[in-house]
C-alpha cells in the first residue's frame, strides 16, 4: 500500500466549501455538535492534520477544520490573492464570520498557532478560547535586537525551499521536518503524513518567504481570552521558548507540557492532546 492509498483509510467527513467575504472558496470539514472548535494547521498540512482531533472530540464538541488557502486541495477558487500569514488571518476571520459560529474555540498548531494568536489579538469578538500547540514564530524580548530566526535556521530553510523548488519534493521534507521535530522524525511519520506533506509541498517555499511575525510582550496584551498553551516535551527549543515568553504575557494563559511529545504532538499524542482540549474548553 502506498503513502497516498492509505489517505484512504482516514475516516474525515465530507469536504465542504465556504465563500467568504474576499472572494475566496475555504476548504473545510466538520463533525459533531456543540460548542464550535475551530482547527487551524500549520505547515506543510490541511484539514486532515486534525482527524484524530475531530473523531474524538466531535463527540462532545462542533469541530470544524480548515484548509487555508494554498494549501491542499486548492482549486483557483482557493487560491486568489498572495499567499502570506496575514492573508490568512484575514481570511479566517471571514471563514468565521461566513459560517456564523462565533466566537469559536480556536486552536492552532505551529504556524496555524501564530495564524491563531494573530487572529485572536486583531478580532477578539470572534474568539472564546485560544489554544496554541508549540506556536510557531520569532519572539521579541525587551532590550534586544529585533526578532528574528537564528542564522542557521534561515540557511536551513532557504536550502529546503530550494531543494523543493528543484524537485528534490522527498529530500526537502525530511530535512523540513526533521528540523522542526527531531531527527529521523519525517522517516518515522505515518504514510498518511508524509502524502498530506507531499499534496503540500510547493507552498512550503512560499512560506519560507514569508516571515512570521514576531511575539512580544506588547502584541500578547491585545490577547484577552482565556488561553492555553501546550509544548511537547521532546519539542525543539524555539517552539518552548515561545511557550514560555507567552504563559507570562497574556493575561489569561496557563501551559500544559505533553511528556514524550515532540512538534507533532497531536498526531503522535492524540489521546493526551485530546484530554487537555477538552478539559480546557470546557472549563
Amino acid at each position: 500500500m502506498n503513502a497516498r492509498t492509505d489517505l484512504s483509510l482516514l475516516a474525515v467527513p465530507d469536504i465542504s466549501f465556504a465563500t467568504i467575504a474576499s472572494g475566496i472558496c475555504v476548504p473545510y470539514v466538520e463533525a459533531g455538535e456543540g460548542a464550535p472548535l475551530v482547527f487551524v494547521h500549520g505547515s506543510l498540512c490541511d484539514y486532515r492534520y486534525w482527524s484524530a482531533q475531530t473523531a474524538a472530540l466531535s463527540k462532545q464538541f462542533r469541530c470544524i477544520s480548515v484548509s487555508l488557502s494554498h494549501y491542499w486541495p486548492a482549486s483557483e477558487a482557493c487560491i486568489q490573492g498572495e499567499f502570506g500569514w496575514e492573508t490568512h488571518v484575514a481570511e479566517l476571520a471571514e471563514f468565521i464570520e461566513a459560517i456564523d459560529v462565533a466566537p469559536v474555540n480556536l486552536v492552532g498548531h505551529s504556524r496555524g498557532g501564530c495564524v491563531a494568536f494573530q487572529l485572536a489579538r486583531r478580532h477578539p469578538r470572534l474568539v472564546r478560547t485560544l489554544t496554541l500547540a508549540d506556536p510557531g514564530g520569532p519572539l521579541q524580548i525587551d532590550g534586544r535586537p529585533d526578532a528574528a530566526l537564528p542564522p542557521a535556521t534561515n540557511a536551513l530553510r532557504t536550502r529546503v525551499a530550494a531543494m523543493i523548488e528543484d524537485g528534490e519534493i522527498d529530500a526537502g521534507l525530511e530535512l523540513f521536518v526533521d528540523s522542526v521535530s527531531t531527527p529521523g522524525s519525517w522517516r518515522r511519520s505515518p504514510a498518511s503524513f508524509r502524502a498530506m506533506a507531499i499534496d503540500n509541498a510547493t507552498t512550503l517555499p512560499k512560506q519560507l518567504r514569508d516571515p512570521l511575525p514576531a511575539y512580544s510582550r506588547e502584541t500578547a496584551r491585545d490577547v484577552k481570552c482565556r488561553t492555553l498553551l501546550i509544548e511537547g516535551e521532546k519539542s525543539p527549543r524555539m517552539f518552548r521558548n515561545n511557550v514560555d515568553k507567552l504563559v507570562n504575557w497574556v493575561d489569561f494563559a496557563h501551559r500544559e507540557t505533553i511528556a514524550g511529545a515532540s512538534h507533532g504532538m497531536n498526531v503522535s499524542n492524540a489521546g493526551a492532546f485530546n484530554r487537555l482540549v477538552q478539559a480546557f474548553v470546557s472549563a
